[in-house]
């Protein structure tokens, strides 16, 4: 057997045969969230959060809107122990906020853990022991009855202890660690057996947490796992479901999403999914898939940008630009045909119409990103990524054949930088191509009216003063007429378009103009404080375009010669 060689390995077990739900139905309320930042998270970390660090994450977790925070193990860290007295001492703790603490089942840290919740007003207390197949036999050497012993004096202690603060408002949680790997039918039996000691009800629920402690299979198989075990509990009206996902296969996200489908009541997870080996499920992540299908996810999530930096320098972990819902670059487009889609989406969306952008699965205003990062250009771009970042910082509005005549210059440009475009800099590329303002230039103009219009025009071709005059039926018309006069050329205007750049009077304006000049045709553009001289702006920019052509080729063919 080769180093790398799949024969080692077998699929997860499938779950017994049951009537399955969870396919059939639609999530349509958000969980309970539970953050576990301070407790899961902070474990995972290769150099642990300080007081001071865990204090700023317990305010951003607060600001966010999670309702039950776990917020460590204080009997087995005194670090952790600290920060539940903080809090306590402190008054730290929301009253619609209920902190949770974890622990195994011995006594002595049983009792070290209540010791550190003196004073809190309410808690959960979260019990747990191992009790997949691997970890009987090859861990603690136990069977199964060892395995439920060990849960079920833990239970007992916890109730014990509970009775010796009575005036606290306490909450049961237990989790058979290692669920996702456990046969099912004894992980419903080691639970009935917890259940059995803290008699819960419809009015003093337990907290029945079933981990992917190891994600050992798809979202579909954990998803049979909760169904089941939801069918099969008794006393399901006293339970609370909770699942813990882990990411070891990519797919704890996933995992709870479908867990909720499934049955599951309560979701355990990180601000941005750190946590042991791939890390824990991403609360923002789930939160904003449950909000892009018109849920409420009941979470403030308007600023993830703070989320991500708090984040950063609480974990020292920087998340990828490529993130689900929250990173730098998920709301950009560099393809064309994507940025055309998403422009003439973006034209069509109503204020008070359901989303509907090609591309954008919610709005990227909802969640303080703003459009500036939608579409940004490079060698890979089409013509639709310059046209919106030219309209949007701009007002200029491109014409489709000015799009395809400028668009081989802007890929051209980005494959000379090797890097994205700027607006500003496409911008400069169209007025580099498209205008020439020499060696003709536009000095004065006056148009008369009367049955036919025409025009006066005074053009400087270097130091000399060019005095032309036309007629036709508008001001660039009369101009080609005038033209054609002087120099014997043809101007043929194709197509036109002119516009202004602003909403108020004193905006420039701008003009495109496509022309066929003695046979050649191009395009050219032109800015000026009024729609004339635009225009004719843009015919004298093509009108020197040419001539520069001309003298090029004369001046190639003298070399040759």
């Amino acid at each position: 057997m080769s180093a790398f060689d799949h024969r080692k390995y077998r699929p997860a077990p499938r779950v017994p045969a049951f009537n399955r739900q969870w396919p059939d139905r639609d999530l349509t309320q958000a969980p309970i969230w539970v953050s576990e930042d301070l407790r899961d998270g902070n474990q995972a970390l290769l150099e642990p959060m300080t007081v001071e660090q865990k204090q700023r994450f317990w305010h951003q977790i607060i600001k966010v809107g999670i309702k039950e925070v776990m917020v460590g193990f204080p009997s087995a860290s005194q670090p952790d122990y600290d920060f539940v007295r903080w809090l306590i001492e402190e008054d730290q703790i929301p009253d619609d906020v209920t902190i949770a603490v974890l622990v195994q089942c011995r006594e002595h840290l049983i009792e070290k853990t209540f010791a550190s919740l003196v004073g809190v007003k309410r808690a959960i207390i979260h019990l747990y022991n191992s009790t997949s197949t691997i970890q009987r036999e090859r861990v603690f050497e136990m069977d199964r009855d060892g395995i439920t012993d060990i849960a079920v004096q833990g239970a007992t202690w916890v109730k014990t202890y509970a009775a010796q603060y009575p005036g606290v408002d306490w909450r049961f949680q237990y989790s058979p660690e290692s669920f996702s790997s456990t046969e099912i039918d004894f992980s419903l039996a080691i639970c009935e057996a917890v259940m059995d000691v803290w008699q819960p009800t419809p009015d003093n629920k337990c907290i029945l947490n079933l981990p992917t402690t190891v994600e050992v299979a798809g979202p579909h198989h954990h998803a049979d796992q909760i169904d089941y075990f939801c069918q099969h509990i008794s006393r399901r009206d006293s339970v609370i479901i909770s699942v813990h996902t882990h990411n070891d296969r990519g797919g704890a996200v996933a995992s709870a999403e479908l867990a909720l489908l499934a049955g599951a009541d309560r979701v355990e997870g990180t601000l941005l999914g750190n946590g042991e080996r791939t890390g824990n499920m991403d609360i923002v992540t789930l939160a904003m898939n449950l909000y892009s299908q018109g849920i409420d996810p009941e979470l403030d999530l308007s600023n993830p940008d703070e989320i991500v930096q708090v984040v950063h320098e609480c974990t020292g972990i920087t998340i990828h630009p490529r993130h689900p819902w929250v990173g730098e670059m998920v709301y950009t487009a560099f393809s064309g045909s994507h940025q055309d889609a998403i422009r003439k989406s973006l034209k069509h969306q109503k204020p008070d119409e359901p989303w509907q952008v090609a591309y954008l699965p919610i709005d990227p205003h909802d969640i303080g990103r703003d459009y500036q990062a939608v579409i940004r250009v490079n060698s890979q771009s089409g013509k639709g990524g310059m046209a919106f970042l030219l309209e949007r910082d701009y007002g200029i509005n491109l014409p489709r054949w000015m799009m395809l005549a400028l668009a081989p210059y802007v890929q051209q440009e980005s494959e000379r930088r090797n890097s994205e475009l700027s607006s500003e800099i496409i911008r400069q590329v169209m007025f580099d191509n498209f205008t020439q303002n020499a060696p003709l230039a536009l000095a004065d103009y006056r148009l008369s009216k009367g049955q036919d219009e025409g025009i006066e025009i005074t053009l400087w071709e270097g130091a000399e003063t060019l005095r032309l005059s036309g007629t036709g039926n508008g001001a660039m018309s009369s101009f080609t007429d005038a033209w054609k006069k002087h120099s014997g050329s043809n101007v043929a205007i194709i197509d036109y378009s002119e516009h202004s750049l602003g909403g108020d009077s004193e905006a420039n304006a701008i003009a495109f103009v496509q022309l066929n000049i003695d046979g050649q045709r191009l395009c050219a553009v032109a800015e000026d404080s009024d729609t004339v001289s635009a225009s004719l702006k843009a015919l004298l920019s093509g009108i020197n375009m040419v001539q520069a052509t001309k003298q090029h080729q004369q001046e190639n063919a003298a070399i040759e010669a």
